[in-house]
């Protein structure tokens, strides 16, 4: 297959790689031209565990090339997939300037293109909301002014977790493929073929359902974080400890474990978006959601508490004005150097806000958030070198990294023995009797 991808982001390059690696001939587009020659030389301007191998073995094999003009791509290919951002705007809604463009300009090359009579299949890959596959087909169509030009559009949404999504698009747990025409939904089966071998993981429905599926996935997924946040809140407030009582609630079958871990919060630049981007355009049909209206509110919470158990230990110690913090971890999740809605900005914020000072380590991220802070904070070359000399170490990402430091170095090198752990990576009672004090999510 001849596959065109109209953006180097996250979702773009994740596609074309893997699609590519599977013998694909993939074009990927981006208007910027230091992304497109640094793709070209074989670097990612991302970090995703696997993605540099598998472009460096596509370039190799000649099944990938990288280019800023989208004619030539569109000319050589059959599936144009759209995997451009929709970032969140201020009022929370779906910014879905860059894909109206791209429709715009997929309308006007269709009018030129030297296979006119070939079907050409638009796939929206990227996170958009519910009436965007009609408004895409609509805006393509009023570019279009030369007859026998035949397209399908479809809605293909993304699922993949970031530092994983090699994996996920690969090895899919299901393909979701919102299509109208036979010709469509044949060519996507086909496409998808070999994703599918060992069972049939291809779910057809309506583009409208499509559109749905992806933001309710992420909410539902959202809404269980931010329940086991709020319920190790509970166990705080009554010194409980919430991983006994997760033991306790999650064995239920009917409830299960996945995404019941407390921390401080979800971050990223799907959940928060997904949730807002669905209230939004639902209240614009006059529903209010209610239960995503809190699942946001509790999460903007989470993401201040581990600081304000900072603020309340040193309300007993002289104030965090002047005090020095080490910050373990700065992406909002591990394998990934992605800030965006990261605990980290947030905790960070509120300690230099006190006029405390900040000495942070991350094994992927700190280049990023570097942009973000400048030199308001001072990044280190190892998690050891954050800590010395601090007045206490907050861990706000469970790198492997971080997992099992050693604690007599780590206190030697402490000014104040105090660890807040953000993850709950840390067993309190042995820490404890190693002489720190600990402070974790909902463990009293």
């Amino acid at each position: 297959m001849k596959i065109a991808v109209i953006g180097a982001g996250y979702v773009g390059l994740t596609i074309g790689a893997v699609f590519a690696k599977f013998g694909n001939t993939v074009y990927i587009v981006d208007v910027d031209k230091y992304k497109i020659d640094m793709l070209t030389a074989g670097e990612v301007p991302i970090f995703e565990p696997g993605l540099t191998e598998i472009f460096q073995g596509a370039i190799k094999e000649k099944n990938v090339s990288f280019t800023t003009e989208l004619s030539s791509a569109l000319d050589n290919s059959q599936f144009y997939f759209i995997a451009v951002g929709t970032p969140q705007t201020e009022e929370g809604e779906f910014d879905l300037s860059f894909v109206k463009q791209v429709a715009k300009e997929i309308g006007k090359e269709l009018n030129t293109l030297s296979s006119n009579s070939e079907h050409k299949i638009i796939v929206i890959k990227s996170t958009v909301p519910p009436g965007t596959n009609r408004l895409v087909k609509e805006m393509i169509s009023s570019q279009i002014t030369v007859p026998n030009i035949r397209f399908s559009v479809v809605s293909n949404p993304e699922f993949l977790k970031e530092g994983m999504a090699i994996k996920d698009f690969g090895s899919p747990d299901r393909i979701v493929i919102g299509a109208e025409s036979e010709v469509a939904r044949d060519m996507m089966e086909q496409l998808y073929h070999p994703f599918a071998l060992k069972r049939d993981k291809i779910i057809f429905m309506k583009p409208i359902n499509a559109e749905l599926t992806k933001v309710i996935a992420n909410s539902c997924l959202a809404t269980k974080i931010s329940f086991i946040n709020e319920a190790a809140n509970i166990c705080d407030a009554f010194d409980g400890d919430i991983l006994e009582v997760r033991e306790g609630v999650c064995s239920d079958s009917r409830i299960g474990w996945d995404f019941y871990f407390p921390s401080v919060g979800y971050g990223g630049s799907c959940f928060p978006k997904d949730i807002r981007g669905l209230m939004s355009i639902s209240k614009m049909r006059g529903y209010y959601p209610k239960i995503l209206q809190s699942v946001d509110e509790v999460n903007n919470v989470q993401k201040l508490y581990l600081a304000k158990k900072i603020d309340k230990f040193y309300s007993d110690h002289g104030g965090l004005s002047g005090k020095t913090i080490a910050i373990w971890g700065l992406s909002f999740k591990p394998r990934t150097d992605d800030i965006r809605e990261s605990a980290a900005i947030f905790t960070i914020q509120h300690l230099l806000s006190k006029g405390a000072k900040v000495r942070a380590y991350d094994p992927k991220a700190m280049k990023n958030m570097e942009k973000e802070f400048g030199d308001k904070v001072k990044f280190c070359g190892s998690k050891y070198e954050a800590t010395q000399g601090a007045d206490g170490l907050a861990l706000l990402t469970e790198w492997d990294t971080f997992k099992a430091p050693d604690f007599q170095e780590l206190k030697s090198m402490l000014n104040i023995a105090v660890i807040f752990d953000g993850r709950n990576l840390y067993d309190p009672g042995m820490v404890k009797s190693l002489g720190f004090t600990y402070c974790g999510i909902g463990r009293g």
